[in-house]
């Protein structure tokens, strides 16, 4: 095998980061309606897919195992940060039951629509899906730290990239479609129009925005970043492994995810654009988990695991239904419910902004509860998915 064009550490992570810069600026500064359909992220996982299957990057590097030893941890402790789970409680209050429902149909749908398919997936497909179930209850950073802790390998990585966005792309027109379901919705789930009133009132009165980011804030939210990878990491390796799930690797992400939530409660949560710079990290992990890939297995196994997928999607939504109607919960409380668990805060203010605009900053706050429990709830589901297989 010849050796790669490019294998400096500086030149690899300049690339990553203009392929990623150049799709967001791209969807910014264009309109295509490409990018309805396929989102940044797609782009962002396969241009190195295809560049380290075609010798231009390797699919093995020091520079790799650096960028997933570190940016992993300080991504999720500053993607935590944001977490307010007392204003999501005050202001959606059952609403955030019926969004664990829906957390709940994904960790066990997870299993069921991998039993249906497994026959046709790799022996490690399992981990495919367990990753994309932490898209599903988080979002993009979720489902990149369970890949991650489930030493996911690049090909199963990018089927569940595929099939998450080729079942968003059904899902999320039913989500907003279903406001004009309202009247019926709302007397098949007996919804309490007081407390409907109420909600969207007080999510009119929520605010989210810190400020603007300075230096201080910056430089505060590196060293918050690192000191977490550097914790989470030393503790993670004093614990004992077991597998097929628990390993050293899942045990670092479930510690610096509760380092996250925990530092939540501190006056940490007030720094300014620690959401920014962690999913400016998320994308660089996204590009690694891309250029380790291959291409072949990623083709030869796409059909069977996107159906798997629609199976696992619909057992989510039966137990939306459900939990709606136990809990007499309104059409739009269970749709930005829903968009927080399989679109994460990229799509539940769509959502929320077609139902009712006043709802879209609880939307995301919906949206961050996901990534608080997307991490234990992924790894749960991949141990289901660990049975079957």
């Amino acid at each position: 095998m010849t050796d790669p064009l490019l294998s400096d550490s500086a030149g690899l992570i300049a690339l990553l980061a203009g392929n990623a810069a150049l799709w967001f600026y791209l969807e910014k500064r264009t309109g295509w309606r490409l990018f309805r359909y396929f989102p940044p992220l797609v782009f962002i996982y396969m241009i190195p897919a295809v560049l380290s299957n075609t010798g231009v990057i390797p699919l093995e590097s020091p520079t790799w195992d650096w960028m997933r030893a570190n940016l992993l941890p300080m991504f999720l402790v500053l993607l935590l940060l944001d977490i307010d789970v007392g204003a999501a409680v005050r202001v959606m209050g059952r609403g955030v039951l019926v969004m664990l429902a829906g957390t709940a149909g994904v960790v066990l749908g997870a299993p069921i629509g991998f039993a249906a398919v497994k026959g046709w997936l790799g022996p490690e497909a399992w981990k495919g899906y367990g990753a994309l179930a932490g898209s599903w209850i988080g979002g993009t950073g979720n489902m990149a730290a369970v890949a991650e802790g489930l030493d996911t390998p690049g090909e199963m990585f990018g089927l569940a990239v595929i099939a998450d966005h080729a079942v968003y792309l059904v899902w999320l027109p039913l989500l907003l479609g279903s406001k004009e379901l309202a009247p019926w919705f709302n007397r098949f789930t007996h919804v309490d129009e007081a407390r409907l009133a109420a909600m969207q009132e007080a999510a009119a009165a929520l605010s989210q925005d810190k400020g603007r980011p300075e230096l201080r804030h910056l430089l505060a939210l590196l060293a918050l970043g690192a000191g977490g990878a550097y914790a989470a990491a030393a503790v993670a390796a004093q614990l004992p492994e077991l597998p097929p799930v628990l390993s050293t690797s899942t045990w670092r992400v479930l510690l610096v995810t509760t380092l996250g939530i925990g530092l939540s409660f501190t006056p940490a949560r007030r720094i300014p654009g620690s959401h920014t710079v962690a999913m400016a990290l998320v994308y660089l992990f996204v590009g690694v988990m891309g250029a380790r890939a291959s291409v072949e297995a990623l083709a030869g196994q796409g059909l069977p695991f996107v159906a798997g997928a629609y199976l696992w999607i619909l057992i989510h939504g039966a137990f939306l239904l459900v939990a709606a109607r136990l809990l007499r919960v309104d059409v739009h409380s269970a749709a930005i419910a829903s968009a927080a668990n399989i679109g994460g805060a990229a799509s539940a203010p769509v959502v929320a902004a077609h139902h009712d605009e006043r709802l879209v900053p609880v939307s995301i706050l919906m949206a961050l509860l996901g990534y608080a429990v997307g991490n234990y709830a992924a790894f749960a589901a991949a141990w289901l998915c660990s049975l079957v297989a």
